[in-house]
């Protein structure tokens, strides 16, 4: 099932590379992306699924077209397009780091430092927070965190990898464990979003931007949680972390419907046209490969996880997939992006068609991932 499933993800890559040469995918809404410019925060997910096809297949098409994105995010890097955010991590893990995890390119590296030194800029020490959105003393969002940086932390883990400079290592971990205390619920549901006082650093109040309500649980965030805390404890083997990510696991798993695909939020009154969010199941089901990499092989969770990874992926690959769709462009419908906001409820994500082509290629081959 799994390469079945991987050989129809690289035709569809293969088809989106001839179609839009030298083109990036956006989100639409209208069941297809719209092909355009590096000025979002989601086009690294696009190469680093061009340099899994690369690391499955070992066909150099895939390899030349990923290699030739490189110039285009340094360029971004060098005149800070649409940068004044945390998602630097998104971006440039799937692109510049991915590539010089497999092809050792020295530019690569360098452009992957250069990228983990913007996001540490956006460290604040009075609050110990990587600010999530807009610029240093924003009214709105100057002492705002949320989950989804979780998943960015590990640039600068690389980055401290690397260089051995110890403020990319404590940046990384100081923010796991500020987002560990506040956005982890005593339940093991997770906050979207936490304010924190700019002035004193005070904590001020949890809350969601693309959740249902402030006090529910966004299913992507969660999931954003599972794998981000994991990759937190990979790099520093603090068990704090380790423990978290079980936990929401656990919650994650425990809320599932019956198709084990997660609906948008799980406190969402559920009705036959409520969406779902196959991303976010994607994104958990890469977050328990990676847990169960890091358990004790005699650990009780294990099977609970590995049982619900494979029941969450096949529902994706049987239910969710463009496996019987030749001329789509997405892997995975029914993602939902920000449907408070009514942008793509009901769609491709190029992020869950990531996780998704992530999860398939670790089940069959055992890769690491390039996080």
């Amino acid at each position: 099932m799994w390469r079945k499933a991987i050989e129809d993800a690289q035709a569809k890559i293969a088809n989106n590379l001839r179609n839009h040469p030298g083109l990036l995918p956006h989100i639409t809404g209208d069941k297809c992306y719209e092909w355009g410019e590096n000025n979002d925060w989601i086009e690294g997910f696009y190469v680093g699924m061009i340099w899994l096809a690369y690391k499955y297949n070992q066909d150099s098409y895939y390899k030349e077209a990923a290699e030739k994105f490189l110039e285009n995010f340094k360029y971004r890097l060098d005149h800070h397009v649409d940068l004044d955010h945390h998602d630097i991590g998104f971006l440039y893990s799937l692109s510049a780091v991915a590539q010089y995890r497999i092809t050792k390119s020295e530019e690569a590296r360098q452009v992957a430092l250069q990228a983990a030194r913007v996001l540490a800029n956006r460290w604040r020490p009075k609050m110990g927070i990587i600010q999530a959105w807009g610029k240093e003393g924003d009214p709105e969002n100057g002492g705002r965190i949320i989950i989804d940086c979780m998943l960015n932390l590990p640039l600068l883990f690389f980055a401290y990898e690397q260089t051995g400079e110890q403020e990319y290592y404590d940046i990384a971990y100081k923010h796991a464990h500020k987002s560990l205390r506040f956005l982890v619920r005593g339940d093991s549901s997770s906050y979207h979003t936490f304010y924190f006082d700019q002035e004193n650093g005070n904590a001020l109040r949890g809350g969601t931007h693309q959740g249902y309500q402030d006090g529910s649980t966004w299913t992507r965030g969660q999931a954003w949680g599972v794998y981000g805390f994991a990759l937190a404890y990979r790099y520093t083997q603090d068990p704090d972390f380790l423990a978290a990510s079980k936990r929401m696991a656990k919650y994650f798993i425990d809320h599932l419907p019956e198709d084990h695909v997660a609906y948008w939020d799980f406190d969402v009154p559920v009705e036959a046209s409520t969406p779902r969010d196959s991303s976010a199941s994607a994104i958990v089901a890469c977050g328990l490969i990676e847990l169960n990499g890091l358990l004790d092989v005699e650990d009780p969770d294990r099977e609970y996880f590995t049982k619900s990874l494979h029941e969450q992926m096949e529902s994706l690959v049987a239910n969710y997939s463009t496996m019987n769709m030749p001329d789509a462009e997405g892997l995975l419908q029914h993602g939902s992006y920000h449907v408070r906001g009514d942008r793509g409820p009901d769609d491709y994500m190029i992020w869950g068609d990531y996780y998704y082509l992530e999860a398939l290629i670790r089940l069959q081959c055992g890769i690491r991932s390039y996080w």
